[in-house]
């Protein structure tokens, strides 16, 4: 997989993940919190990786950890939302998986060269 589809999937993820946000929390009261807090952060770190900015692919892998256990405190304290829960965990997931892949291959590249 080149690092561009590798970008195109990682925005389409990030994306999905502000929409899931989004669609999650449409009914909260607090709606201008949710958005800057949760839907905010994916949206900026989608146009980052847009513009093919190192530093976003970074943030997201930091973000995505937070992601991930919000994901899974969600799915184990509120049943009644743990398909939303479960959705965020995967895409969590996948995002640390495509930020790691650039690194991975370096790191595991250069232990061959030796």
């Amino acid at each position: 997989m080149s690092g561009r589809s590798r970008d195109l999937i990682l925005a389409l993820a990030l994306a999905l993940l502000a929409g899931l946000y989004a669609w999650w929390f449409r009914a909260d009261r607090h709606l201008l919190a949710v958005a800057l807090v949760f839907v905010a952060p994916p949206v900026l770190l989608l146009l980052g990786i847009l513009a093919q900015r190192a530093v976003a692919r970074f943030w997201a892998g930091v973000l995505a950890l937070f992601w991930f256990s919000h994901g899974v405190m969600g799915a184990w304290s509120h049943r009644e939302t743990a398909l939303y829960a479960w959705v965020e965990i995967l895409l969590a997931l996948l995002i640390v998986a495509l930020v790691s892949v650039p690194g991975m291959r370096a790191r595991f590249a250069a232990k061959k060269a030796r």
